[in-house]
C-alpha cells in the first residue's frame, strides 16, 4: 500500500551509540564533583584538648594543668608589687639527651625549644620582652629537661600597670618532627609545617588547641 501524495512516511529515530568508556568518565566526574572536585581530603582539624589532657609532641609529652594570676609582693617599701599570668605545664622531654626548655614566642622570635610549639596565645598579653618560660623544682627555677623525667614548667607573663587578666587563655600548639641530613648523617627535631618551609613562622602546623580558666591567686 502506498503512502498519500505529499506524506512521508513516518521514520523511528536511531538510537545513538555512545562509547562505554565516556558513560564512565563521566559518571566519575559527576561522582568526584558530588565528591568535592579533585583536591584530596582537607586535614583534619586539630584536635580540642582538656586541661590534664596529654598530647604527645614527637619530642615531648605535655600536659597543661592551670593558668592563673600570681602576686609576687615588693620586697621594700621602695619596690612595687607585680602581677603575673602563669600557665603552668608538665612537660617530659622524649629524647636521650638534657635539652632546654627554651623561649616563648614573641613578636621579635617564634621561639625555640619546647618553647616554639606554643604557636600562639590568646589573648595576647602585651609586654615590653614577652613572656618567661622557665623549670620549677622546689621554688627553684632552670632550664633543663632532662630525658624521661616529667617537669614542671611555667609560663609567665608579666601584667602591666593596672591590666588586668584575662577569664581564660587559649594557644594553638605544634608539634615535632625528626628530619634527617643526608649529607651530614644528622638528624634534628624541627616543628612541623604545613609546607617545605621549616624556617616559615607562619606556616607552622597547628595540631590542638586548648583552653584553660585563669583562676586567682590562693582558689
Amino acid at each position: 500500500m502506498t503512502e498519500p501524495a505529499g506524506k512521508s512516511p513516518e521514520r523511528r529515530a536511531r538510537p545513538v551509540a555512545v562509547p562505554v568508556a565516556a558513560v564512565l568518565v563521566a559518571a566519575a566526574v559527576g561522582v568526584t564533583a558530588w565528591l568535592g572536585g579533585l583536591d584530596e581530603r582537607p586535614e583534619p582539624a586539630p584536635r580540642q584538648l582538656r586541661p590534664g589532657q596529654l598530647l604527645d609532641q614527637g619530642s615531648f609529652a605535655v600536659r597543661f594543668v592551670e593558668s592563673k594570676l600570681v602576686v609576687e609582693r615588693a620586697k621594700d617599701d621602695f619596690g612595687t608589687d607585680k602581677r603575673y599570668l602563669d600557665v603552668v605545664l608538665n612537660v617530659t622531654n622524649k629524647t636521650d639527651e638534657t635539652v632546654n626548655v627554651g623561649s616563648l614566642p614573641s613578636g621579635k622570635s617564634s621561639g625555640f625549644g619546647f618553647g616554639s610549639s606554643l604557636l600562639t596565645m590568646t589573648p595576647h598579653i602585651p609586654s615590653e620582652w614577652g613572656g618567661e618560660l622557665f623549670v620549677l623544682s622546689k621554688g627553684v627555677k632552670s632550664a633543663q629537661l632532662h630525658p624521661a623525667v616529667p617537669a614542671t614548667v611555667v609560663a609567665r607573663y608579666e601584667l602591666q600597670g593596672s591590666a588586668q587578666p584575662p577569664d581564660r587563655v587559649s594557644y594553638e600548639l605544634g608539634a615535632f618532627e625528626k628530619l634527617h641530613n643526608g649529607l651530614e648523617d644528622t638528624s634534628r627535631w624541627f616543628l612541623e609545617t604545613e609546607g617545605e618551609a621549616l624556617e616559615d613562622v607562619e606556616n607552622h602546623k597547628v595540631v590542638a588547641t586548648i583552653t584553660l580558666p585563669v583562676e586567682s591567686q590562693g582558689a
